[in-house]
């Protein structure tokens, strides 16, 4: 299992391996791109924390899983079906590598280059609060495409399911342009010919992240 040393995978719970597995080729392509991340097993319990997060230190991305002591990391996933969690769980994963590949790129909260935001939208002319929920959601929106166009290459049978899952997660959560708040970019992701996969996911989520943001309020 390449994302951790053999001689840690004995200490690791079954849940964590789980993770790990479905997650594994997310992580050695991205390592493949060049991308800088370390992968956290929390050994202590971790009530309350969020089961799968991403931190940017030192020039490297921290992937971190809290699973132990951690009711959440049991209802994450709470109306799939178990046969669908390690398909769920490499999306998840892939989603926290879009974060990494903007962290790495110096890139995060950035806008696209030659993008150009209405002049009553620009930073600035928002509350603090307002710019902060907006350049959250946009970049969870560019993660979320990152993780459709992974998916959409790799398991296209099933992509449409794990769409309407992302999809369900986002309007559970969040209201209209809250932090998480991504509908309007998964809805360009629902079209035939949305991803040209013979690009990179990052390549081809940039196409449509900046489609969504001429929208974006």
């Amino acid at each position: 299992m390449s994302p951790v040393p053999a001689v840690a995978a004995a200490q690791l719970t079954a849940l964590e391996t789980r993770w790990l597995q479905a997650g594994q080729p997310v992580i050695a392509f991205a390592r493949a791109q060049g991308l800088p991340i370390d992968i956290i097993v929390q050994p202590q319990d971790a009530p309350g924390a969020v089961p799968l997060a991403l931190g940017y230190e030192a020039g490297r991305c921290k992937l971190v899983l809290s699973l132990r002591g951690n009711a959440q990391a049991d209802s994450v996933l709470p109306d799939v079906p178990a046969t669908r969690h390690g398909l769920m769980m490499e999306a998840m994963m892939a989603h926290e590598i879009g974060h990494c590949q903007r962290y790495a790129q110096g890139d995060w909260h950035a806008l696209p280059r030659g993008f150009i935001e209405p002049s009553s939208m620009q930073r600035g002319k928002l509350t603090p609060l307002a710019q902060e929920l907006r350049e959250t959601r946009r970049e969870e929106a560019y993660a979320d495409l990152v993780a459709l166009a992974w998916m959409h290459a790799r398991h296209p049978g099933q992509y449409q399911e794990v769409l309407a899952w992302i999809r369900g997660v986002r309007a559970g959560n969040e209201a209209a342009g809250g932090s998480h708040a991504t509908q309007a970019w998964l809805a360009l992701a629902d079209g035939a010919g949305a991803f040209d996969e013979s690009a990179s996911p990052f390549e081809q989520a940039q196409v449509l992240w900046r489609k969504g943001l001429s929208g974006d309020k």
